[in-house]
């Protein structure tokens, strides 16, 4: 991976997180705002419901977070871009479309069959 693609994955990174703190800070400031005191019991429970959903979003955002960290210190220390079980490069496309990705695409695949395998046993 040369220097350009470096520099143009790292910017991506760095800006996918700070999009996601920022939409959680938005989310922060709105629940200090909003007020889940319904007059109406179904408008509550409904509320509620809209609040729960969102807050599991910002929980996986969250996690989301610590991969797109992670990816960055890989970058930092030149690892960034190969294959955590193979050794190899992953494709940019790949990268392009998964930014965080650590594995290529058929290590991925081979990954999820074995899961699955498991899963079913």
């Amino acid at each position: 991976m040369c220097t350009a693609h470096k520099a143009y994955f790292l910017k991506k990174l760095l800006d996918w997180k700070e999009a996601i703190v920022e939409e959680s800070r938005a989310t922060m400031a709105q629940l200090q705002v909003d007020s889940l005191r319904e007059p109406d019991l179904a408008d509550r429970a409904s509320s509620e419901t809209d609040w729960g959903i969102e807050l599991r979003t910002r929980d996986r955002q969250r996690k989301l977070i610590a991969k797109i960290e992670a990816a960055i210190r890989r970058l930092y220390a030149g690892e960034y871009g190969y294959c955590e079980v193979t050794g190899e490069p992953i494709s940019l496309g790949r990268l392009e479309a998964r930014p965080i990705a650590t594995m290529t695409l058929e290590a991925q695949e081979r990954h999820e069959r074995i899961e699955k395998v498991s899963r079913d046993d």
